[in-house]
């Protein structure tokens, strides 16, 4: 392919090519779409399984939190095919999507709109320790948090309810904004941040997760990596947002964040493959 700048933009090997769609190569894709890639990402999701308690709100809300809390009760399935689609355009150089009228990409504003995730910057904790065989290197079993901290108790002291809080935000940290591929452990670098619960809404946890999600793309970028983690929430939501064309529909009405109006959206089943396809060509179209 050389430098031709008419070639498809598409993965190469492990590296990113740019370029433009001319109506000869989308005749040819059109016409050969058996010998075009179809590969569809799988996205390494989990919903935070510990039952949101009221009595966490005041802490969710004290660490800028609260409105992911409410977006993990308010679940929506992920667009593989489309987001594989996204991916295919993403440079790891500039962090960008490269489409066919010019460079976009995620930025903190989206993030704040998105999540309502605070993007300005400024050890018995949980009461309780693991086994050992739910501790792997530096993470922690999900389904320990899910089985301990499940349900707090009635009755239950402000200490107790603290600890609770913590538990619950170190898994919705962990599965919601910062997830890795693992897809069932919560890593223990949160600990040091839910000690003190009133220090967590002073932390910009919107750039951490944009700089997560961009580095979880760039690996994605590879095309012999087929799994994908990160907010992915937020990607799919700024695709809906971005471009009004690629909407789902059936859902007409705001609500905040801007995320929370996709909770309920359940793509279609049917075969990735050609669902990439469809989307590759609708966004070259662009």
């Amino acid at each position: 392919m050389g430098d031709n700048p008419d070639r498809l933009y598409r993965l190469d090997r492990v590296a990113h090519i740019a370029g433009v769609i001319n109506e000869e190569i989308m005749v040819l894709m059109i016409n050969d779409v058996g010998n075009i890639p179809q590969r569809c990402i799988s996205s390494m999701r989990r919903q935070q399984g510990i039952r949101l308690d009221e009595r966490y709100v005041p802490y969710l809300q004290m660490a800028g939190l609260y409105h992911l809390a409410r977006l993990n009760e308010r679940w929506f399935r992920l667009d593989e095919p489309i987001v594989s689609a996204f991916v295919e355009r993403w440079h790891p150089e500039t962090h960008t999507f490269h489409m066919s009228f010019g460079e976009c990409t995620i930025t903190l504003q989206d993030v704040a709109y998105q999540l309502e995730l605070p993007v300005d910057g400024r050890y018995e904790l949980l009461g309780v320790l693991p086994l050992a065989n739910q501790i792997q290197k530096f993470a922690v079993n999900c389904s320990w948090f899910q089985e301990t901290f499940e349900e707090c108790p009635e009755g239950a002291d402000e200490e107790t309810v603290r600890r609770y809080a913590r538990a619950y935000i170190m898994m919705l940290l962990g599965t919601q904004l910062f997830a890795d591929k693992s897809r069932n452990r919560i890593h223990i670098r949160w600990l040091p941040y839910v000690a003190r619960l009133e220090d967590m809404g002073g932390y910009s946890w919107g750039s951490a997760a944009l700089a997560w999600l961009y580095r979880c793309m760039c690996r994605v970028a590879n095309r012999h990596v087929v799994k994908l983690a990160g907010p992915l929430q937020l990607l799919q939501s700024w695709i809906f947002w971005r471009f009004p064309g690629f909407r789902p529909a059936g859902y007409d009405t705001f609500s905040w964040p801007l995320a929370s109006r996709w909770s309920g959206h359940n793509p279609s089943a049917s075969e990735k493959g050609p669902r990439v396809q469809m989307w590759r060509l609708r966004i070259d179209l662009l």
